[in-house]
């Protein structure tokens, strides 16, 4: 089998797995395997080439399309294989990175190894220096973590699952806190360490509506996460069955419910917000038609808060105000007092969301809009 064959298994086979500010698009203008438009935090869509070094794995995970169970092609790509198919991609300007995974053929170390050694030839022997995603898989050995962060931008273990009894809904091979929660806690230790890279960064990942897990006990194991740890971000994989697979015909997760955790999450680690701030129904689910920040809005008790005044914890619980543009407010209003709502739209507050919870020297804008008409 040719490299480019297997690379269209391989590549097919690693499109489950979220990466950086991945949207999962496919690319639609280059008819190439592994290509996948990411989109950065500016909105740019950013060509990168995402793969797995081997579909061969030994884990039952029941949604996993890889799994240990399922009867399909298995092959795998050598270190040189791997780094010279990318090469051939990133020297014609068709990716912009790499983001590499695999599945566990026989033992972690061997696993961890060749995604190493992909890596170590790409900077080493070929001069790549630009972005490199490496997964770490669970179970990896504090000494492949250290040197997977020595080469790579980012790392990233997915945690899978909000609890050990959650994760053994999805598999019976692993140990959530051993294999995972204690591998993501070197993970975090080991960040900053590198002289490569001392700005490296790692991100983990949850599969959505695979196990009975609520959104409650998801979120809460994102806050105790983000408390303890520098994790970037989190990223939720909206379970789709597989074929052939224990849950291949169990419902799939909607992805409006996904969407949701992303803003309630955003809300825990960008916000600093308790999980305790928000809102979610009888189920322990967060409310689909509506927007987390404003249900919890709805219950906080310090509204309308004053521009001019109010600290930074307040202003950016207002819904329509960012973090940048409050920081802004706090920075301007040293100087100068805001005196009314088009001041603030022109820092890229949404005043359609924020009048109802604030006020300027005193005022409601909309009382204040009332009397400058008359």
């Amino acid at each position: 089998m040719t490299t480019l064959e297997k690379m269209k298994i391989l590549t097919d086979s690693a499109q489950y797995d979220l990466c950086d500010y991945v949207s999962h698009h496919k690319s639609s203008q280059v008819n190439l395997p592994g290509i996948y438009e990411a989109i950065g935090h500016n909105g740019c869509k950013i060509p990168l080439f995402k793969t797995l070094q081997t579909n061969k794995c030994k884990n039952d995970c029941k949604y996993c399309i890889n799994q240990s169970k399922r009867n399909f092609t298995r092959l795998e790509l050598s270190p040189e294989e791997l780094a010279k198919a990318f090469l051939g991609y990133y020297n014609r300007g068709l990716v912009n990175g790499l983001f590499l995974s695999s599945g566990i053929s026989s033992d972690v170390e061997s696993t961890m190894e060749n995604q190493i050694e992909t890596v170590h030839l790409l900077r080493k022997k070929y001069g790549y220096d630009d972005y490199i995603h490496l997964k770490i898989v669970p179970g990896a050995s504090k000494d492949s973590i250290k040197r997977a962060m020595a080469l790579a931008n980012r790392v990233s273990i997915n945690i899978e699952a909000a609890t050990p009894s959650g994760l053994a809904e999805l598999s019976s091979t692993k140990d959530y806190n051993k294999d995972i929660l204690k591998r993501l806690s070197w993970i975090n230790n080991l960040q900053h360490k590198s002289t490569t890279y001392p700005n490296s960064t790692h991100t983990t990942q949850l599969i959505i509506g695979a196990n009975n897990e609520s959104d409650r006990e998801i979120l809460s194991r994102m806050e105790k996460i983000y408390k303890k740890s520098e994790l970037k971000r989190t990223y939720f994989s909206a379970f789709t069955p597989v074929q052939e697979t224990e849950f291949s015909n169990k419902e799939s997760c909607s992805t409006d419910r996904t969407s949701k955790l992303y803003n309630a999450d955003s809300l825990l680690n960008d916000y600093h917000y308790d999980v305790k701030e928000l809102v979610f129904d009888d189920n322990d689910n967060l409310l689909l038609t509506q927007d987390p920040k404003i249900l919890a809005a709805e219950n906080m008790n310090i509204f309308p808060v004053e521009i001019n005044r109010a600290p930074l914890i307040e202003l950016i619980r207002v819904p329509g105000i960012g973090m940048k543009s409050a920081r802004e407010i706090i920075s301007i209003r040293k100087k100068i007092p805001f005196k009314n709502k088009e001041e603030l739209k022109k820092l890229g507050v949404v005043i359609d969301r924020a009048e109802k919870y604030i006020k300027i020297d005193g005022e409601f804008q909309s009382s204040l809009e009332k009397f400058n008409s008359i």
